[in-house]
């Protein structure tokens, strides 16, 4: 089913995008200083914008037949909504009635006809153009349709492989029309805000260009030289930072970016952000920047952004929500009841406070008696012990105010009184509880809560507000983490060319694994939307964090490490996510459907079958040769 911001499409058209591109409301003509939509093309109007005040007008419309009915009437629609067309039943237009009555759904047509009112009581309050309809009086027909693979309307569902190997006839839909309208008019406010009020300059950087060191996995383009290859860049930014040496000042540009990160769902090996570089500028400038923006670009529909956005530390984000892009839409946050059961003769527990980063901590599912079956606690015990391997142990609070659990006789009355205030527990309240090491812990019990939100919700409560919009800033990040696959050597946590906080750069050469980043994130409902950081803009500095902290080949970026020893100023930026962005204003349930050609969750592309094979004859320039044997039998079959 759509979302239920848009249900009103249904029946209507697009709504209002706030701005000066609206189309008029009901009942009124074109509003001044409206786009004009009918410029340079045959059309007198859309099929969305006719209203009572062009009753008498002849008009011409052009767009695609939605809806037949019994040879009297047609439903015409284009990308701005539907307009009712009566059909001639007089016999001097019989002509014109048996043409568009054979033309199959989904055939394009012209029309020219009378606007008039409809007659009293057929009037459809639902549908902005529902006081009026058009008396065709000539017609043509400017392409037949044949059979379709399936309906064009929003609320008849379609597989996912399907919208994908249609993609152009998925495009019609009114959601995706909205949502593409949409995601242009924002992106144009967002360059009005930044060239236009802020001086930055749209700088196209290169897409062909060479491995970055650490980071995710870049996809490789061959060349004709034997066994060089171009990288497809991750993100502009080594060429970012270059336009600040170079003294451009204010860089910006509608990006797009390329990660080979073969089968993710909801991501996209190719898709686009909103790059952003300033000189001499600090974090809470950048931070300063993005609130403006986003004030600036957001739709009036979706209410108004308060600014400035909250802000806490990736340790705050991480001991209260288990995660580092925490939505902040609702409580159950993670609570430290270490101090209360240090007491305690839980065995477990006192094993887990005997290390030196042990903890216990919990959450507690409002309501979790009600809502939740046995299964579904099962469920989440199963998935901490599976992903996290986390041990959970649950407790319920009883009707009568009492805790039932396998722990509470190893509890004091006191003890369970002061668990159950610093958790706030009510009647029918559950409380999932772990002990153990600090992150693991967090990271188990952050999961949990998201999960249990999702369950509370599916079983009727409202827990998250689908129309509240929840900006959050989340900085000082540590500037390394281990790596998984070996612990014991470090790799940046946002990228290598982060700089340290200022605070911590004595510790950078002493015990790296202790310092902070100025590194920030923008998270949104819980989502990731934006990350950035202040760089480093010292030569040795940066030399030092590739080759004596990373273990890197700094000669690969020994062109940017010499820009750095010629004058390079000081200097940050950020990226915003705009598929991700504009997937969560619209409420899309996956950034495909907010994208004009997306890839399937695997990377291929359905609707043109790519990736595809090529011949040895068209590899041979670039000195490749496929050791696979399909590969060539394919490739000759086409």
């Amino acid at each position: 089913m759509p979302c239920p911001r848009v249900l009103r499409l249904l029946r209507g058209g697009l709504p209002r995008l706030g701005w000066e591109l609206a189309r008029p409301a009901r009942g009124s003509a074109s509003a001044p200083g409206a786009a004009d939509f009918n410029s340079f093309v045959a059309r007198t109007n859309t099929c969305g914008e006719l209203r009572s005040a062009h009753v008498g007008q002849e008009v011409t419309l052009y767009g695609w037949i939605q809806y037949q009915r019994h040879g009297l009437f047609l439903v015409l629609r284009d990308f701005q909504g539907l307009t009712q067309i009566i059909l001639p039943q007089d016999e001097a237009h019989s002509h014109v009635r048996k043409l568009l009555s054979n033309a199959p759904v989904e055939s394009v047509v012209r029309v020219t006809g009378i606007v008039s009112s409809r007659p009293p009581g057929q009037e459809n309050p639902k549908m902005p153009t529902g006081d009026i309809e058009v008396k065709v009086e000539t017609a043509e027909i400017l392409n037949s349709c044949k059979k379709l693979p399936f309906e064009i309307k929003d609320f008849i569902k379609k597989s996912e492989a399907l919208r994908m190997q249609y993609r152009y006839l998925d495009l019609r839909s009114f959601q995706l029309q909205y949502n593409l309208r949409l995601r242009s008019q924002i992106v144009m406010r967002m360059r009005e805000y930044l060239c236009n009020l802020h001086g930055f300059v749209d700088v196209e950087t290169p897409t062909l260009f060479k491995r970055t060191p650490g980071g995710a996995k870049e996809f490789l383009v061959p060349s004709r030289e034997v066994g060089k290859f171009y990288s497809l860049p991750q993100s502009p930014q080594q060429f970012k930072q270059l336009l600040m040496v170079g003294g451009v000042d204010r860089y910006f540009q509608v990006a797009r970016c390329y990660r080979d990160e073969g089968s993710r769902p909801d991501r996209q090996p190719e898709f686009t952000q909103i790059d952003i570089e300033m000189s001499f500028v600090d974090q809470a400038g950048i931070q300063r920047l993005i609130e403006g923006l986003l004030q600036y670009s957001w739709p009036q529909e979706r209410g108004a952004v308060t600014t400035p956005f909250p802000s806490m530390t990736y340790e705050e984000a991480l001991a209260g929500y288990g995660t580092d892009k925490p939505d902040t839409r609702f409580g159950m946050k993670i609570v430290d009841i270490s101090d209360i059961l240090r007491r305690s003769d839980i065995q477990f527990v006192q094993n887990a406070l005997s290390y030196p980063r042990g903890t216990v901590k919990a959450i507690c599912i409002p309501q979790g008696v009600r809502y939740l079956k046995n299964k579904d606690l099962e469920s989440l015990k199963e998935s901490a012990k599976s992903q996290f391997n986390q041990e959970v142990m649950d407790m319920i609070c009883r009707p009568d105010g009492s805790l039932k659990s396998l722990l509470t006789k190893l509890l004091g009355k006191e003890q369970q009184s002061e668990l159950m205030q610093a958790l706030n527990v009510q009647v029918d309240d559950v409380v999932l509880l772990a002990a153990g090491e600090h992150k693991r812990v967090c990271s188990a019990l952050g999961s949990l809560r998201l999960e249990s939100a999702d369950l509370l919700e599916a079983a009727g409560m409202m827990l998250r507000d689908p129309t509240a919009f929840h900006f959050l800033w989340v900085v000082d990040f540590p500037l390394f983490l281990p790596k998984e696959e070996n612990p014991a050597e470090l790799e940046s946590a946002h990228h290598p060319f982060t700089a340290p906080h200022p605070a911590d750069t004595n510790l950078l050469y002493s015990d790296p694994t202790k310092v902070r980043s100025q590194h920030y994130d923008l998270v949104l409902n819980g989502n990731e939307i934006g990350g950035g950081s202040i760089r480093i803009h010292n030569a040795e500095q940066q030399r030092f964090v590739l080759e004596k902290v990373l273990k890197e080949d700094s000669e690969v970026l020994s062109h940017l490490l010499e820009a750095l020893e010629f004058g390079a100023p000081p200097h940050g930026g950020i990226a915003l996510g705009l598929d991700r962005l504009i997937s969560l204003i619209v409420g899309a349930p996956s950034i495909r459907d907010v994208i004009a050609f997306p890839k399937s969750f695997r990377g291929r592309d359905l609707m043109g079958n790519a990736p595809d094979y090529v011949t040895p004859e068209e590899l041979e320039p670039y000195h490749i040769q496929v050791s696979w044997p399909v590969a060539e039998t394919e490739a000759k079959k086409n």
